[in-house]
């Protein structure tokens, strides 16, 4: 990271002056037989404390059946509009090509 001003700003950064104040000590060590003893422990729940559930939910219902001809159908047409929408675009992009190459060459 750099200041706006273009000048590094690296104050933050560098060592001490060793000839300033002198550094503050570390913490004293504490002593020994006061150890922290931890969290205190939680009371157990209730044996009660969760909801009732459902042991048996009902079996899924079943698909509507499909008419795989239909569908067959549907894709194709889907399949047509598609390659038509891009022989059409790729028509419209070549002239476009044409004409810039046109325009440069002449």
């Amino acid at each position: 990271m750099s200041s706006p001003t273009g000048v590094p700003d690296d104050a933050y950064w560098q060592r001490p002056d060793p000839d300033s104040a002198e550094p503050v000590p570390p913490p004293a060590k504490p002593e020994p037989g006061h150890d922290y003893p931890g969290p205190p422990r939680t009371a157990r729940p209730s044996p009660n404390w969760r909801p009732p559930t459902i042991a048996h939910p009902p079996p899924p219902r079943s698909l509507p059946a499909q008419d795989q001809d239909a569908l067959d159908n549907a894709e194709g047409s889907a399949r047509t509009v598609t390659y038509g929408v891009g022989l059409v675009a790729g028509a419209i992009a070549l002239i476009l090509l044409c004409l810039l190459c046109a325009r440069m060459i002449f």
